[in-house]
């Protein structure tokens, strides 16, 4: 059965996620604020925390500075902020989705099972499901699972589906708008510098595969 913390100030919000994701068939344990979490992990391990942004003495992001220093545990935040910048930051710390309040529980749940199946070992082969495979690099496209010289690889939606849309379209030049119009789509509220965060973040993540994204000065990038 699969754990997950849920850190909360407002005990109404914790209780409710509770419920509804012990009734999904996972078990749950709660925090209170930032310093109770930091020190539940600190002897207990979890599959996803669901963490709130705005806690007193502790927030959200400064908590999982902390646990991450003792434990990779993936984390979904909950924010009444929706800014981009807010995200982006929380992005660039290495927290895996954002949720802002008020949120469905059953779209909260559905989020937290692709967090537990994309950090799940991968097992999958390319018979069972379709797939792309490059130079040692293999997407599951049914599970979203990403293995890179058979090691699970680790990626944030939309680091997935950044890549997904460079390996389908090779050695093609994109611009910053088009590939906001492409993988964010048409009615996504965001800049260019959206993407340049994603390619940052994405190229991170791949490691020494980092050199197939190329930056083509002035215009955009391309997968080669």
């Amino acid at each position: 059965m699969h754990k997950i913390l849920v850190v909360d100030d407002e005990k109404y919000i914790r209780e409710s996620i509770r419920e509804f994701a012990e009734f999904s068939g996972y078990e749950v344990q709660e925090a209170a604020n930032g310093m109770d979490a930091i020190n539940i992990c600190k002897n207990q391990d979890f599959d996803v925390i669901i963490m709130d942004i705005m806690m007193p003495t502790i927030d959200g992001y400064l908590t999982y500075k902390e646990i991450k220093k003792m434990k990779d545990i993936p984390v979904l935040m909950l924010s009444a902020k929706g800014e981009e910048y807010d995200k982006l930051y929380g992005f660039e710390l290495g927290v895996d989705d954002y949720v802002t309040k008020p949120f469905s529980l059953k779209e909260l749940m559905a989020r937290v099972a692709v967090i537990i199946r994309r950090n799940a070992p991968c097992e999958l082969s390319c018979d069972s499901l379709g797939c792309i495979e490059e130079d040692g690099l293999t997407m599951h496209l049914a599970s979203r699972e990403v293995c890179l010289n058979g090691e699970p690889l680790f990626l944030r939606p939309k680091e997935y589906d950044l890549l997904l849309f460079f390996l389908q379209n090779k050695n093609i030049v994109f611009s910053r708008d088009e590939l906001l119009n492409k993988v964010w789509g048409y009615d996504y509220g965001g800049d260019d510098r959206t993407v340049d965060s994603q390619v940052k973040m994405l190229r991170r993540a791949l490691g020494d595969y980092r050199s197939h994204i190329i930056t083509i000065r002035g215009v955009g990038y391309k997968f080669v």
